[in-house]
């Protein structure tokens, strides 16, 4: 009985042990170690998140300290605090008009 199989190149190819330490290996490495593929994938992606936010954060860094520069001029922090909080003087009287669809919770829920 002889194997026809063991002359095909396939045969030789798979019965090699260097191949078969290589998929090893591979295999280890893309699955098993603790610095594998798909975790190198997931603390990449977890990587490019925390830049995105760094530069969110800088860029209102920036923000806030144009807005702490305006706000050191007398006339900019009237100007902030009638706007944002309603101050007034006591000789003024202010008036809110609030328009149809204008509404707090409508601007928290956007």
């Amino acid at each position: 009985m002889n194997n026809s199989y063991k002359d095909k190149p396939w045969f030789k190819f798979l019965s090699n042990k260097y191949v078969w330490v290589l998929l090893f290996f591979s295999t280890w490495m893309i699955f098993l170690d603790n610095y594998s593929y798909f975790d190198h994938r997931f603390l990449d992606k977890q990587i490019d998140e925390l830049e995105d936010n760094a530069a969110y954060y800088q860029q209102e860094i920036r923000k806030d300290k144009e807005n702490i520069r305006q706000l050191k001029n007398p006339e900019q922090t009237e100007k902030y605090a009638r706007e944002k909080y309603y101050m007034k003087k006591d000789s003024e009287d202010i008036y809110i008009i609030q328009f149809e669809g204008d509404t707090i919770e409508k601007d928290i829920k956007k």
